[in-house]
């Protein structure tokens, strides 16, 4: 009877849990339906990709010359200030809800926690925090626009 029970879990759509658990940075997924349940988990390491990124960028300014620090300075000026990436695969939304005004418009101040737009993943409305005060510098998304992981949203000066 075990057997029986087993052969009606789905394994694509155990592999498609796990990839979406990739794609959307997520921890764990529960799925139930009737008396089955699944679920599907993996512990998250965030900080390792971005501790690899951080030294790759480091070593190459100072391996091209110590005076050439000016110049690197000099490229960040095109999106000077900090710049806010999506923590998550999804769709962006500027408002709370449609014909309602944006979070947040260029020029607009910002305290670090404030909501700057939402990210809807897996049917999950995801509030994105500013990760720092200033002045909103840029917008990079529109309205109900897909985002990958990692991609910029706006600039905060």
């Amino acid at each position: 009877m075990m057997r029986n029970d087993n052969k009606k879990f789905d394994t694509a759509l155990i592999r498609d849990l796990a990839v979406l658990l990739d794609e959307t940075n997520l921890s764990e997924i529960e799925l139930e339906q009737g008396d089955t349940r699944i679920r599907v988990a993996r512990q998250i390491s965030i900080s390792a990709p971005v501790n690899v990124a951080a030294p790759m960028a480091a070593p190459t300014a100072p391996a091209a010359a110590p005076s050439q620090a000016a110049p690197a300075p000099a490229a960040e000026p095109a999106h000077a200030g900090t710049t806010v990436n999506s923590p998550m695969v999804g769709t962006a939304y500027l408002a709370a809800e449609p014909g309602a005004p944006n979070f947040i418009q260029v020029g607009d101040k910002v305290t670090e926690g404030q909501t700057i737009l939402i990210i809807e993943a897996m049917k999950t409305m995801n509030h994105i925090p500013a990760t720092k005060a200033g002045t909103v510098k840029q917008i990079l998304v529109d309205d109900a626009q897909p985002v990958e992981f990692g991609e910029p949203l706006i600039i905060v000066e």
